[in-house]
């Protein structure tokens, strides 16, 4: 039964945020810009969602962060008004 309540996209609630991820791979965002060749402003830009993020930088992180894709939650968007 507990199964069957996780049927149609209620797993969607379960995702992490990129921040997440790295928080529990214990990294920082320096340790995380020097690891994908980027700046640390950069990875606070996509873990906040000001900038948009490639899906082979996704992928990057979540191999860095030893996270399957799939558990990967993309960041909302902010409003810069």
């Amino acid at each position: 039964m507990f199964l069957e309540d996780f049927e149609g996209g209620a797993m969607e609630k379960f995702k992490i945020s990129l921040k997440a991820a790295r928080v529990n791979a214990n990294m920082t965002q320096e340790q995380v810009a020097k690891a994908v060749h980027r700046n640390k402003q950069t990875i606070v830009n996509w873990e906040t969602g000001i900038t948009d993020i490639t899906f082979g930088d996704v992928l990057k992180l979540c191999e860095l962060y030893g996270v399957p894709v799939e558990l990967i939650r993309g960041p909302e968007k902010v409003n810069n008004e």
